[in-house]
């Protein structure tokens, strides 16, 4: 990607993995350890002015990210290279930079960003390395009734019944391109593709296809709901800790 710059003033892109554990999510508060603020503060030492990085999206506390991408603008002439290396020496164990990248000078890791993958992961026996990384949920779950309520997802739909509406979304239309389930016994995973996600979306989606694998509401529900628009109907919210940003898809 050539550099693209605006007077002197530079575009820069990061892809970034983090363990959402010890966070309070992505974006910076007044309380409360985050990436946003993490990431902030050692770029700050490195370029030598005050930087504030914007991400793709707000991942909540205890969420984590294999691909968030963020952008930043920035005086400084440091070749990425070594801003690259100097990222990973300063920031926390629990934060890594995969790549720092020159970007044209109208990027934004949001509103440039054409979809997002997520995977939520559910270990139904218990794990001593992955807790963290997982929902653990020490009970059997059905996983083809889970794979055909996952089906009701793919195309565009009002997600209304499936996402925390505080604060309200400007609309609640998502196009969804994949979503499956997949599964060895001890643990299942669900993959999700879409060009956007409302707040909490996913987690209830998971949610509520528990409730489905558990046999206490059958897979047809899941088209039911899409069409009641009623957040009530859906299931409980899945854990934080189950769920990671994959990927951010850009079409640049």
């Amino acid at each position: 990607m050539a550099a693209a710059e605006v007077g002197n003033r530079r575009t820069l892109r990061l892809v970034i993995e983090y363990q959402g554990t010890d966070f309070a999510g992505w974006q910076i508060q007044a309380q409360g350890r985050t990436v946003q603020g993490e990431l902030a503060r050692c770029l700050q030492t490195l370029l030598r002015e005050p930087v504030i990085p914007v991400g793709a999206g707000r991942t909540d506390a205890g969420t984590h990210a294999l691909g968030q991408v963020a952008h930043l603008h920035t005086h400084s002439d440091l070749p990425v290279e070594r801003l690259h290396r100097g990222l990973n020496g300063l920031l926390p164990p629990d934060i890594a930079v995969h790549a720092v990248e020159e970007a044209p000078a109208d990027f934004h890791a949001r509103y440039s960003a054409r979809g997002k993958r997520y995977r939520y992961r559910i270990r139904t026996a218990k794990s001593a390395l992955d807790r963290q990384l997982v929902w653990s949920l020490y009970q059997h779950l059905e996983l083809e009734p889970m794979a055909r309520a996952a089906a009701y997802l793919a195309g565009t739909h009002q997600f209304a019944a499936c996402c925390n509406q505080d604060p309200l979304p400007d609309h609640f239309l998502c196009h969804i391109v994949a979503c499956a389930w997949t599964g060895d016994g001890a643990e299942l995973a669900f993959e999700i593709e879409g060009n956007r996600f409302l707040r909490h979306m996913v987690r209830i989606l998971v949610g509520t296809m528990v409730e489905i694998g558990r046999g206490r509401r059958p897979p047809e529900d899941m088209a039911r709901l899409l069409e009641s628009t009623d957040r009530t109907q859906a299931g409980p919210t899945a854990p934080a800790q189950g769920l990671c940003l994959v990927k951010v898809n850009y079409t640049q």
